[in-house]
Formats: C-alpha cells, structure tokens, sequence
C-alpha cells in the first residue's frame, strides 16, 4: 500500500498528497518514509497541529496510528509534529463570533500546508470551516469520542434541561464560546 492511500484514511492535506501515485509530486512518496535527494537523508512526515491539549492528544493519535499502520514511520525522526499558533490562539479577549467565527484555529495551518511547511494537519472539526480552502481535501476523521456535555447544578435539583423553570441562565465554561 502506498503511503498517500494511508494518509487518506485519517488527515486533512492538500489534494496532491492523495492523487494516484502516477501522478507527479515534489516528494517521492514511493515510501512511508519520504527520501531526499541524498539517500542517506530521510524526510520526515510533518504533521500541522496546534499547541492545545486536545489538539496534541489528536495529533499524536495520529502519529500512533500511522505507526501502527507502517512501523517504519517509528524510525527516530520519522514524524515531526509541527505546533502552531493560529489566530484563535493568540486573540484572547474576544469571543470567537466577534473575530469571525470558524477557521480562526484553521487559517494558519492551512497556509502551512498549502505553502509547503507541513505535509497533513490534524484539526478538531468543532474548528473546521464550512468550506475548505482550495487545494485541501478532508478525506477522513478519526473515530469519535463520547460527545456528551456535563450537565451540572446546585445541589443536583434539577436533573436535565428540560426540568429548567422558564428564566434560567445557562452558563459555560469557555467564555469565548457565550
């Protein structure tokens, strides 16, 4: 199997990354491990991500998976995880809607990817926009986890939402996201 076909099972990248392989590409992808001009030299696999918890334990779910996937890629040096700030990282004082609401945690990865820096980025899709920038493809998500949200009161009164009297306020603990 050959390494773009992999890469179609899990990530975000730019539709060359998941053409046939008849199809030229500036990196050889003949392998999982890309070769450089010098043989000697091997290319690592650069995966986008950014720095928040969850955006990590993504990104080395990844990794793991690709190196289950083809234990070649557990060579040191096989799978560089490049962290990044995006724009919803460094604006903390607004919320999300007042800064233009998705792909504020997306815009800088994609620019990466499209530029060359990174060759997949791994994004929670709670972030990713709509509509994708030209040139990137969504192939495939990782599987889910339990998505349900906690449900918390004084004194456990009132057991769901539906038990709310009229009037109530419902609160959140991001801030940003009110």
């Amino acid at each position: 199997m050959k390494f773009t076909s992999a890469l179609s099972l899990m990530f975000v990248g730019t539709a060359a990354a998941f053409a046939p392989s008849s199809i030229s590409h500036s990196r050889s992808t003949s392998s999982a491990l890309f070769m450089s001009e010098d043989a000697a030299e091997v290319t690592p696999l650069r995966i986008g991500t950014r720095g928040s918890p969850l955006a990590l334990a993504q990104a080395y779910e990844t990794r793991r998976r690709l190196i289950e996937e083809f234990p070649e890629l557990e060579a040191d040096g096989a799978i560089e995880i490049c962290v990044m700030k995006t724009q919803g990282d460094m604006i903390l004082d607004k919320s999300l809607m007042e800064l233009g609401g998705k792909g504020l945690f997306t815009k800088e990865l994609d620019t990466a990817l499209l530029g060359d820096e990174v060759d997949i980025c791994v994004h929670s899709m709670k972030d990713v926009p709509t509509w994708l920038p030209d040139g990137t493809v969504l192939p495939c998500n990782l599987p889910r986890e339990d998505t349900n949200d906690a449900f918390i009161t004084a004194e456990n009164k009132i057991k769901t939402i539906a038990d709310l009297p009229d009037g109530s306020v419902i609160g959140t603990a991001s801030l940003r996201r009110q």
